[in-house]
């Protein structure tokens, strides 16, 4: 029987998920790398650790980030920190189908024969690492507001909030609100699991914010907020996923282990953002408002 496309893409597809979830399965702790070639069946093959690199080589181009925590000349352990919403603009119709259907396997028993996959294509260890974010009732309440412009009222880390919604959206199964405040210059980001004794006004009682919008796949590349140059330095060892995250800087200078990148900056909130995934691997050297609102919008979320 002649192969189709979707077929040929399948077993790619597949393996790569099979890594991804193992991964995040693991958090923070990582996987060996002998039980990485397990999982995607290089065990016995050719040269099974240069296969493996060249799948994670995949995964990296497609948005994951991958890293090794094995100390030098140590065995090799990698964990999965991080997933930029790249994937699904770089995936294709059909190869989006097949991760999807890849996905679900690797919960979903029953759709094994649904969909005409083996069962052996499934791990006996792998388990969902796609958790469904979590519907409420403040979830439900939020979610009408925005669709009907209808001003919210809530209180959160202690404090009453009046709230012109914009937008919801989901990122790693937690739920957030963006909306102006009440007097507000900027709009604001609240998680919604933390917003207690939701209520929303009638329909139409809210202003919608305006929020800048570009063509351009890359949030960093909105035309949101005036322009700033901001400088950052990162040890050399990571200077490769600054430059991942954010993009090619405008100048950019080593200095032994240390390197200096200055970023054009015109979208505060994703240089937030991105900062927050980036972690210790970098630190915001200036200007000092751009310090500040890294620092304040830190403090917030952690209800001081």
């Amino acid at each position: 029987m002649t192969k189709t496309s979707g077929r040929d893409q399948r077993e790619p597809m597949e393996r790569l998920v099979r890594l991804a979830t193992v991964l995040h399965h693991a958090g923070r702790d990582g996987v060996p790398a002998q039980k990485l070639i397990k999982v995607a069946g290089f065990e016995g093959g050719e040269d099974p650790g240069s296969q493996l690199t060249r799948e994670f080589r995949h995964m990296r181009n497609l948005g994951w980030q991958i890293e090794n925590l094995g100390e030098r000349g140590a065995p090799a352990v990698y964990r999965m920190t991080s997933v930029d919403n790249r994937l699904k603009v770089r995936l294709t119709g059909p190869q989006q189908a097949a991760l999807r259907r890849a996905v679900l396997l690797a919960d979903r028993a029953d759709l094994v024969e649904r969909l005409g996959l083996p069962e052996s294509s499934r791990p006996a260890e792998v388990v969902s690492a796609v958790p469904a974010a979590a519907h409420s009732e403040a979830l439900s309440t939020v979610l009408r507001a925005v669709r009907t412009s209808s001003r919210l009222h809530f209180r959160y880390h202690g404090t009453e909030r009046d709230v012109h919604p914009e937008s919801v959206h989901a990122d790693n199964t937690v739920w957030y609100l963006r909306g102006l405040e009440d007097g507000g210059d900027r709009v604001k980001r609240f998680v919604v699991s933390r917003m207690l004794d939701v209520r929303a006004d009638s329909p139409g009682t809210a202003s919608r914010p305006e929020v800048s919008r570009h063509v351009g796949l890359h949030p960093m590349s909105w035309e949101i907020d005036p322009p700033v140059e901001v400088t950052l330095q990162a040890p050399a060892d990571y200077a490769a996923d600054v430059r991942r995250w954010l993009g090619d800087p405008l100048s950019e200078e080593v200095d032994g282990d240390r390197t200096t990148l200055v970023y054009r900056v015109t979208n505060r909130s994703a240089l937030r953002s991105r900062i927050y995934q980036l972690g210790t691997r970098v630190r915001v050297v200036g200007p000092s408002d751009v310090r500040a609102e890294l620092i304040a919008e830190l403090a917030e979320m952690a209800g001081e």
